[in-house]
């Protein structure tokens, strides 16, 4: 009986080992097989984003520049207003309460300019001490001397010629930001 059993377990044997062979080998041949690569996923391009201090200092440009564009818009009518009454005080066409709101006018308009200019002096100085905004500074650089100049035509009391430098200076600024990253 034990020499049965084996004779009859002998073929089970082989069979059972040659079918995990069989499993063995495909198994590994499927493995082998290799899928085709697939491309890698394009990334989206890196957009680069500039540094703090230079987003700040364009913002700090813009908002001078919209100031300083609001203001000589308003002013032009009053600087034409002032020149025409100016002649009027030369002749002494004008009562005394004219003639002291008249010059209290013209210390105003002034005073509007002067703080203008130290609002640009401040801009200017932050582009000439941060090292990170002195390769912008020639874009901005001269705009404190544009506001001196209208400051000064509107001391000499040519009121009208003092809003030239005040277009200028937004020209300027304007410039300054098609170079200045965002």
């Amino acid at each position: 009986p034990i020499e049965q059993e084996t004779t009859v377990m002998t073929p089970f044997r082989y069979l059972i080992t040659a079918s995990s062979l069989s499993v063995m080998i495909f198994a590994s041949d499927a493995a082998a097989q290799k899928k085709p690569a697939k491309p890698a996923p394009t990334k989206p391009p890196v957009t680069t984003i500039a540094p703090l201090d230079v987003r700040t200092a364009r913002e700090k440009v813009e908002i001078q520049r919209d100031n300083v564009n609001g203001f000589a818009d308003r002013l032009t009518p009053i600087a034409q207003s002032i020149e025409t009454l100016e002649k009027a005080y030369i002749e002494k066409r004008m009562s005394p309460q004219q003639a002291a709101k008249h010059e209290a006018t013209k210390a105003q308009f002034v005073g509007i300019l002067r703080n203008i200019r130290n609002d640009l002096t401040m801009l200017e100085s932050e582009f000439r001490t941060k090292p990170t905004l002195q390769k912008y500074l020639p874009n901005v650089k001269g705009v404190t001397d544009m506001a001196l100049s209208a400051e000064n035509e509107a001391i000499a009391g040519r009121f009208t010629a003092s809003m030239k430098p005040l277009r200028d200076i937004v020209i300027k600024l304007t410039d300054a930001l098609a170079v200045i990253p965002k």
